[in-house]
């Protein structure tokens, strides 16, 4: 059987290891590698790097895994590892992806893909003058509960899309008296933290692939607890945005209102809901959960204050069926980007799509400084690769 070798850069952070490491490149080395559109099947050697050698080495021990080095321009030169993976924190990602383009490396990256939406275009520029295939993760579009909701939307149970509302967030601790369950530089916007470049970019590929483009946003981005306690115990000011409150408007007419929140405690079946209204039928949608409820199974309440309505709306919902077994996301994408670079399937998440997300982040965060409505001018790398920002904003 043949493998192919992946640098995975930041793999000792939570996303890295949890995600991408365990649950995907290792998940797929078990299964005997990945199957290609042939019936052959390609393994996976995964290639470990970070900054300290000692967590680098007791995760390969801890995984029975060869191959560590805390030197990523060695590995970047080594033949033997023709896919890049990047997890570092957003401000270290765009210079190492610099060094794996000017490589020849296969890319598949995190989001966001740069700091800001020129940069991102930087990097899809010279990914696409250099020839080299990229990725970057869309893992939400891989949840079952989304799956699901592709499945009405391609049915067209809908009818005419109405509206998009989603809902999501949790409360993280102050670390003060409970430790906080994400990492103090989240919070710091000098560190590349904030709520709006965390969750931004995931709801751009979300908006764009399931109802529309985004055409417009206005957003209001705050920071509710201004002061923290980071991992050492210490307390910090939080200068990034922990809440983020906005209004879409998308191609076709739909408008999706979404809220993004680290200080609201849950109260719904899962930490992210979105409800979508349309003339023939409605949905509510997490990350496993659809529930449907058609027109012509659709209660009429009435609008009446001064009595106790007694009517249980959630008995009207029914459960959308799997009918097939979903696996982990961020591995169904991973396999999808294996057989882009062994064998060119199609993979559509490329860094354009990143830079789309980058842009949302930069005109949602633009639109809360100033107050308004911003329009999204359409990216394109233009002719010859050249990366271009065209239109006009408002």
């Amino acid at each position: 059987m043949s493998s192919i070798g992946i640098i995975m850069n930041g793999v000792s952070g939570r996303m890295g290891y949890r995600q991408h490491l365990v649950r995907s490149i290792l998940a797929i080395r078990e299964q005997g590698g990945v199957e290609l559109s042939d019936g052959r099947r390609v393994q996976v050697e995964p290639l470990l790097v970070g900054r300290n050698e000692e967590k680098l080495a007791e995760l390969a021990r801890r995984h029975d895994l060869q191959h560590f080095t805390t030197d990523l321009d060695a590995a970047l030169a080594d033949d033997r590892w023709p896919i890049y993976a990047d997890f570092l924190v957003t401000k270290a990602r765009a210079s190492a992806i610099r060094k794996a383009i000017a490589a020849g490396k296969a890319i598949y990256t995190e989001k966001p893909t740069a700091e800001s939406v020129e940069e991102a275009l930087e990097l899809a520029r010279l990914a696409a003058d250099a020839g080299i295939k990229n990725g970057v993760v869309h893992d939400k579009l891989y949840l079952p509960g989304l799956r699901k909701l592709k499945r009405l939307i391609d049915s067209g149970f809908f009818g005419r899309i109405l509206s998009v509302r989603g809902e999501f967030g949790y409360w993280v601790f102050e670390g003060d008296w409970q430790a906080a369950q994400r990492p103090s530089w989240n919070y710091r916007a000098e560190d590349g933290g904030g709520i709006v470049v965390d969750m931004f970019p995931h709801w751009s590929y979300v908006l764009e692939n399931l109802f529309g483009g985004v055409r417009s946003v206005y957003a209001q981005a705050v920071t509710e607890i201004p002061q923290r306690v980071d991992e050492q115990g210490l307390p910090y000011a939080a200068t990034a945005d922990d809440a983020a409150y906005a209004i879409f408007e998308l191609e076709g007419g739909v408008t999706a209102q979404l809220n993004s929140s680290w200080t609201t405690r849950v109260n719904r079946d899962e930490l992210v809901e979105f409800q979508v209204d349309g003339t023939h039928g409605s949905a509510v949608v997490g990350l496993f959960g659809c529930k449907i409820q058609p027109r012509n199974a659709t209660p009429k309440p009435v609008w009446n204050p001064d009595l106790a309505d007694e009517h249980d709306y959630a008995a009207d919902w029914i459960e959308s069926p799997a009918n097939e077994v979903f696996e982990n996301g961020f591995k169904t994408q991973w396999e999808q980007f294996l057989r882009h670079v062994i064998e060119d399937a199609p993979h559509p998440y490329d860094f354009l799509a990143g830079a789309r997300g980058v842009q949302l982040a930069e005109e949602g965060l633009r639109s809360s400084r100033e107050g308004r409505r911003v329009e999204l001018a359409p990216l394109s790398l233009g002719e010859l690769g050249t990366a271009q920002l065209t239109g006009a904003r408002a």
